[in-house]
């Protein structure tokens, strides 16, 4: 579902007229800001089938920090691998590369390790890899990447729609304080019981991945 359709169905459950355009009025872009908190809500609360991504690059002789290239700030990495040496990235911190690379005397090799470091110029997260490169590796990233906000009226939402509505249309309601009809708690509650049958679906899918939290 597009972002211009989510939003026009959130308007038609208030019975609100529909908008040609997300910007149309000052209202929809309320409406708008609502259905991207709501996707947010419904990322957060599990590892969707549809954000997993890959994510692999090539190691430079010398160099231990790296973009996940695409990845943003959000994102959730499952599995690591050096797929050149055939072995598993196991996680670290950042307080033990510290502790390796500016107190101790980095041994340079193929990498087993890996811990988040921050972000690049572009705003992708950045991995350290231990030990050291020394030649040339292709590391694997098996991760679940957040999508950006929607803007554009034809951007698609990649996960489950059902959910990210029913969320919107609770926000709605609970911003027009509204008493007649249906209430923003009677919304959230029909909300939590869509994002839960979401959840059980699309877990069905990697066995797993099944981590669940309630908005």
């Amino acid at each position: 579902m597009t972002y211009l359709q989510l939003v026009n169905s959130v308007l038609r459950r208030l019975r609100e007229n529909e908008v040609d355009t997300v910007p149309e009025t000052s209202y929809s872009v309320l409406i708008g800001d609502f259905v991207n908190d709501a996707k947010q809500l419904a990322e957060d609360s599990h590892s969707w089938s549809a954000l997993r991504t890959s994510i692999e690059f090539n190691t430079v002789d010398g160099t231990s920090i790296y973009a996940l290239t695409g990845a943003g700030q959000d994102v959730e990495v499952r599995e690591a691998m050096n797929i050149t040496s055939k072995g598993v990235l196991s996680a670290s911190n950042r307080s033990r590369m510290n502790k390796r690379y500016k107190i101790d005397t980095p041994l340079s090799s193929s990498p087993t390790e890996f811990a988040f470091t921050g972000t690049d110029a572009n705003g992708d997260i950045t991995v350290q890899v231990y030990p050291q490169p020394d030649n040339i590796y292709t590391l694997f990233f098996d991760a679940f990447v957040r999508q950006v906000d929607l803007t554009a009226d034809a951007d698609v939402l990649k996960i489950p729609f059902n959910p990210v509505l029913q969320i919107a249309l609770g926000m709605a309601l609970r911003e027009r304080g509204e008493t007649g009809g249906q209430s923003a708690a009677e919304q959230f509650a029909l909300a939590d019981s869509s994002l839960s049958d979401a959840v059980a679906f699309d877990a069905n899918k990697y066995s797993e991945d099944t981590t669940f939290m309630a908005v």
